[in-house]
Parts: structure tokens; sequence; C-alpha cells
């Protein structure tokens, strides 16, 4: 399987304190990854780098075969931060119109999108007035134009109460099946069993990679807050 990302003895400093520690990982193509660790522990930075906004002191990334920041990848990734990022005075649709007018070939129309995102039904609604849950489809919806074959989700459904995580974890799988990556940071560790695979952090160093079941036969726990705290112990 071919790797969406691959980041090499990466260091990153900001001030005087150093976030990631030469740190390497690989993330395969059309597989969901699950970023997770505890706040602080680098997830945040490590996308922005990823993405190309976070300036690196030492190491390498690669991102569907190009350098990170690469002007070739900005119509190939679609990145979405902990603050939804659209226009509260606009409407569902029009939120989508404007992003894809910033885009030269887009794969989905605004309308598809917002179908696949199941928001149709509010395209004229202002995304002032949705909720918390309708809200986080919309700003997974802007990561959707152009023609994005990697998603950088930091924290896509901190604040969501738990019906509403599983709805838009079933969306994530939706675009998974159609071939997407994804890299979703989350610290729920509940959540790492709907990813395909995960990489731990803690303070900016990678503690353990592998799928959930293979995490929980390495160390003989079931729950992942164990899990994480049994790696912990081991380092």
């Amino acid at each position: 399987m071919s790797t969406a990302i691959e980041c090499l003895q990466l260091n990153i400093r900001r001030g005087k304190n150093q976030i990631l520690h030469d740190l390497s990982l690989q993330v395969p193509r059309g597989v969901i990854m699950g970023l997770l660790g505890p706040s602080g522990s680098g997830k945040t930075t490590l996308m922005r780098a990823i993405v190309g906004l976070q300036k690196i002191e030492s190491g390498e990334i690669h991102v569907l075969d190009l350098p990170a920041a690469s002007k070739g990848l900005r119509h190939m990734i679609g990145y979405s931060t902990q603050s939804a990022s659209v226009y509260s005075d606009l409407t569902c649709l029009q939120n989508l119109q404007y992003f894809a007018a910033l885009y030269s070939v887009n794969e989905k129309t605004p309308e598809e999108i917002l179908a696949d995102v199941d928001l149709i039904k509010n395209k004229h609604q202002l995304a002032g007035s949705l909720s918390g849950g309708e809200r986080a489809r919309l700003a997974l919806a802007t990561t959707l134009v152009g023609s994005p074959q990697l998603l950088i989700l930091d924290e896509p459904t901190v604040g969501l109460d738990p019906v509403l995580r599983v709805q838009l974890w079933e969306l994530f799988h939706k675009l998974a099946a159609q071939g997407k990556t994804l890299l979703v940071s989350s610290h729920v560790m509940d959540e790492a069993d709907s990813c395909q695979t995960l990489i731990l952090l803690r303070d900016g160093r990678v503690l353990a990679e592998g799928t959930p079941a293979q995490l929980r036969e390495k160390t003989g726990e079931s729950r992942m807050d164990d899990v994480f705290i049994s790696l912990i112990g081991a380092a």
C-alpha cells in the first residue's frame, strides 16, 4: 500500500519549547488514521506541519509523494481546524460555493458535497443558525471542495455529544470508502475503535502505532485509556 504521509526525523520548536522530537511516521493511503494523545502532545503542530503551515526545525515531510507545502498539494489536501472555518452570515450552499470558487477544478458540485454530509436539506440555512452537529458537518464539507485525496481533521468531534460523534465517524468511513485518506486527531481514547490504524502521541513523540487490536494485544488491556496508560508505563 502506498504512503499518503511520511515524516522523517521531524523536529519542531516553538520559541524555547521543543514540540516534536525526532518524530517519524507513515500514513498509508486509503485509511482512517487516528492521531490520539492528550492535549499538548503535539497533534495540532504535527497536522499544521503536514499541511505546510508550520515551520520545521529539521527533518522531512512528504505528502502524496511531494514535499509538504508544495504548490501542487493545494487542491489535494482538505484541512479542518479545531474551530469550524465557516461564515456564519452565509448559507450552507453559499459557504460551499465560496470555497469551491477558490479551486480551478472541483470533483463535486457544492450540492453534491452537501448531500454527502447530509446537509442538502439545510442548503439555504444560515451557517450561524445550525446546530453543533450540523456546523461540524459543514466544516467537514468545506474540506471536500477541490479534488482532495487527503483530509486532515483536527479534533473534528470536540464538543459534540456521543450521538453526533457517531454520525460524524460514519461520514468519515463513507469518505474512506470513496478512496480518501483521513488523518483524524482526538484526545478521546474511545474514538480509537473508529480508526483502522492508530498513532499514539505523548510529549511530541510517537508512543505506539498499530491497529486497535494490535495495541490491545501488545498491552493485554481492553479499554483504550488503559492501553495508553500501559504504554506510558512501558516507555
